[in-house]
């Protein structure tokens, strides 16, 4: 017989705790990011905890105020306590979209972002339609001389979205809704709005609002069909450098590989 080996490997545990997966950096948990959403919208709205606190107080008081009615305190407090969790999120969540929006208020291309959180029943273009940018641009931080017209297609009909300088962005969207109704006909109605703090002008948070506003003169059907027909024939070729993006720097990959 062999001898045994000094040392022995220990024994693994059939019922042992798994080693922890190292965390992604790139990938934070939810109470991280609970966190991280918490300490900008107060940053941004510091009365943000007591609208919170108000609106969990007031579902509170209405599960109380019906428990008393229906002589079941304890069991609609229970109900309530949940609920009133729920009345303060979505306050978190609604100063949360407002103080994000006013971080990028400004920033060229900001229409861009807001857009995304247009809900079902709507089709737009994260990349503008048709963009200028007045005196030399170098990079990304050239444009924020730069005009941009976004475009969004609904039930209410074609929407064309302004920002930037108001001359050149006012000869940008001019021609482009003649251009729209050239492709889709004078029956589908063209609005125009425009993004800035100025008189006559939307802020960036109630771009959604104002755009839920106006009166629906198409069906859902005929939507689909306008925004696959300008989808279809594309969009002005925005007048600025090759290699800048209005949304994000991109390398040149033809300069990488040589002319």
């Amino acid at each position: 017989m062999s001898a045994k080996n000094s040392t022995t490997e220990p024994k693994k545990r059939r019922f042992g705790r798994k080693n922890k997966k190292p965390r992604d950096p790139n990938n934070p948990g939810r109470w991280a990011q609970f966190k991280q959403v918490w300490t900008m919208t107060r940053k941004q709205d510091p009365a943000a905890m007591w609208w919170m606190l108000l609106a969990g107080l007031a579902v509170l008081l209405l599960a109380l105020l019906v428990g008393l009615w229906l002589n079941m305190v304890i069991y609609c407090m229970i109900i309530g306590l949940p609920l009133a969790l729920l009345a303060a999120l979505f306050v978190l969540a609604r100063k949360a979209e407002q103080a994000a929006f006013s971080q990028i208020e400004g920033q060229p291309g900001a229409t861009s972002a807001v857009m995304g959180t247009l809900r079902r029943g709507w089709y737009y273009d994260q990349e503008p339609v048709a963009a200028e940018a007045s005196g030399k641009v170098r990079g990304m931080r050239d444009l924020h001389n730069a005009a941009m017209v976004f475009r969004a297609v609904g039930r209410p009909g074609v929407v064309l979205l302004s920002e930037g300088p108001s001359a050149g962005a006012k000869r940008l969207v001019d021609s482009e809704r003649r251009r729209v109704t050239r492709i889709v006909g004078d029956e589908v109605p063209v609005h125009v709005l425009r993004i800035g703090r100025g008189e006559g002008e939307i802020r960036l948070s109630k771009i959604v609002k104002a755009m839920k506003k106006l009166d629906k003169s198409i069906t859902k059907e005929e939507a689909v069909v306008v925004h696959k027909r300008l989808k279809a024939i594309g969009a002005s070729k925005p007048p600025l450098p090759a290699g800048v993006d209005p949304r994000k720097a991109r390398m040149d990959r033809r300069a990488l590989r040589g002319r």
